[in-house]
């Protein structure tokens, strides 16, 4: 077994870790990012991301990428439309050229954070099996192939079953009784022209009490979707989605009925569909001040997805360089005023992340959820196009 020890040593090469990673080597302070993925490429990074001014936008300034941010995004991904389950229109939204929150790739966006640090920075396929603490703000981080790693910051930065968390809570995410089954279509335009056409230029959205289908065009003629599904976790247990066919088949069965323009984004999905079971940390989700160890983004506040996961983790990371930076040779007391308010930002967002599901899946779905755009219930006799603001 052999043993490194680093100054920072970050657990988890997602938008948050390598954003906090980034705004370190910023300021010269030695980091390392351990990451369980053998390599950038082994696996798809989701689909499309709204970044905010207030707090993803600022996070890349601090990171000093806002030029390679405005390069990636997506034209004309922030429109978006509200059908009922006939394919009818409810509402349209076109693109704002002005929004403040445009949409890019994660995949991208993580590309241009990996290529802003050194090649060594990140090690690949360093799964984490154990962290117990050495005292004295000393860790040691376990990884399977028997390596060992002793940190004098440790930050954990993986996500919704951290294996740091451990270190400072006991709280453990719940499923939330909502489950997201992801499918993809590919060259949409040509192979699947009325359901390319039923989604339009950016987001749709065809929701109903307890269930929908969401869909996002993306660059390259692609139609990323989400099944959204309020079942129990038996319901979810009970399809074998190690057979694509088999549960593509059985998801579909829930939408008996729709317009085979929405349904054929599962049954005609050319990926395997993926359950992607929502679960979420207490709200409010804190710990007590322990020494030489934090957690930034769903480590820290994993919460139902509402379009601020992605901003919250990234300006956590660039928060906490921040603090680290600005207090040389002082680990506790960067962590502290780190902590101390990201608390309270984290959990101003939970009531929305919340509300959100409840707008997409909830009784008074779809109008619920068009109330977001409109300020108030649409009706469906005349459609309108409103602006985000």
């Amino acid at each position: 077994m052999t043993a490194t020890t680093t100054p920072v040593t970050i657990i988890g090469a997602g938008l948050g870790g390598l954003t906090l990673a980034r705004v370190l080597h910023i300021h010269g302070v030695p980091v390392t990012v351990y990451e369980s993925d053998p390599s950038p490429s082994a696996r798809t990074q989701g689909g499309q991301l709204d970044i905010h001014e207030e707090d993803g936008q600022q996070a890349l300034a601090d990171a000093g990428l806002t030029e390679r941010f405005l390069s990636i995004i997506h034209e004309g991904a922030d429109a978006s439309r509200v059908l009922d389950k006939d394919g009818r229109l409810i509402l349209d939204v076109p693109s704002d050229d002005s929004s403040p929150r445009p949409e890019v790739l994660r995949g991208d966006l993580r590309q241009i954070l990996l290529d802003s640090l050194p090649a060594d920075m990140v090690r690949w396929g360093r799964k984490v099996t154990d962290v117990r603490s050495l005292g004295e703000g000393r860790h040691e981080v376990v990884f399977t192939d028997g390596t060992t790693v002793t940190s004098r910051l440790l930050v954990g930065a993986d996500g919704a079953w951290s294996k740091v968390r451990p270190l400072l809570s006991d709280a453990k995410p719940t499923y939330t009784g909502t489950t997201f089954v992801e499918t993809y279509l590919h060259d949409v335009d040509e192979r699947h022209a009325r359901t390319a056409a039923a989604v339009g230029k950016g987001a749709m959205y065809a929701l109903t009490p307890g269930k929908g289908i969401v869909a996002h065009r993306e660059a390259g003629g692609i139609l990323h979707t989400y099944v959204e599904l309020n079942r129990p976790a038996e319901w979810v247990a009970g399809i074998d989605f190690g057979d694509p066919a088999a549960a593509g088949s059985r998801v579909a069965a829930e939408f008996e009925g729709w317009a085979p323009e929405l349904t054929a984004l599962i049954t005609d999905g050319e990926t395997a569909p993926v359950a992607r079971m929502i679960y979420t940390l207490p709200d409010g989700h804190r710990w007590e001040r322990t020494p030489g160890v934090t957690l930034i983004g769903d480590a820290a506040h994993l919460m139902p997805p509402s379009g601020d996961g992605a901003n919250l983790a990234m300006f956590d990371g660039a928060e906490l360089a921040v603090a680290i930076a600005s207090h040389p040779g002082d680990t506790e007391a960067a962590l502290t005023a780190y902590e101390q308010d990201m608390f309270p930002r984290s959990a101003r967002f939970y009531e929305d992340a919340h509300d959100i599901i409840e707008r997409c899946l909830g009784d008074n779905s779809p109008a619920s959820f068009t109330e977001l755009f409109t300020g108030g219930p649409a009706t469906d006799e005349e459609p309108e196009a409103h602006d985000r603001s």
